[in-house]
């Protein structure tokens, strides 16, 4: 059998030196964490694009005006459940039409503008290596997170 990995995508609404993110509550995975404010699975026949889009109006009811590639991260668990063989596409976005605002209240509790170089802890732990690279400017194009070294 071959090995198949769950495709996501993740839109960093970027607001100057600050990102919005929500806090996770009641969706079984890092509860508590804070986390990109709009994300999801691919869905089948869907492409990655249109999903980053459909999940910006699903979370938090913005419709992106421009997505840019920020990173593709080949991430494990090192588990062997099929379910955490991921890839996931980062997009930043810093145009949009809509008010940013939560929608899915009971997947998150709080939706908020924090600094990049003053994130709320914890943060969701891949998706902190990505926002501490865009941080500091130097996330590789394809990233690595969960493989033994």
């Amino acid at each position: 059998m071959r090995f198949q990995v769950v495709p996501a995508a993740y839109v960093l609404l970027v607001r100057g030196a600050e990102v919005l993110l929500q806090l996770r509550q009641n969706t079984g995975y890092r509860d508590g964490h804070w986390a990109a404010a709009a994300a999801g699975h691919v869905e089948a026949g869907e492409s990655v694009l249109a999903a980053a889009v459909r999940e910006a109006e699903e979370e938090i009811g913005v419709v992106p005006t421009e997505l840019v590639p920020l990173t593709t991260m080949h991430r494990t668990h090192d588990n062997g459940q099929p379910i955490d063989e991921r890839v996931d596409f980062f997009f930043t976005c810093r145009t949009w039409t809509g008010e940013p605002r939560l929608l899915e209240t009971a997947k998150a509790a709080d939706l908020r503008w924090c600094p990049l170089d003053a994130l709320p802890d914890p943060v969701v732990p891949h998706e902190r290596f990505v926002l501490d690279g865009l941080h500091a400017g130097d996330l590789p194009a394809i990233t690595t997170f969960g493989f033994g070294s």
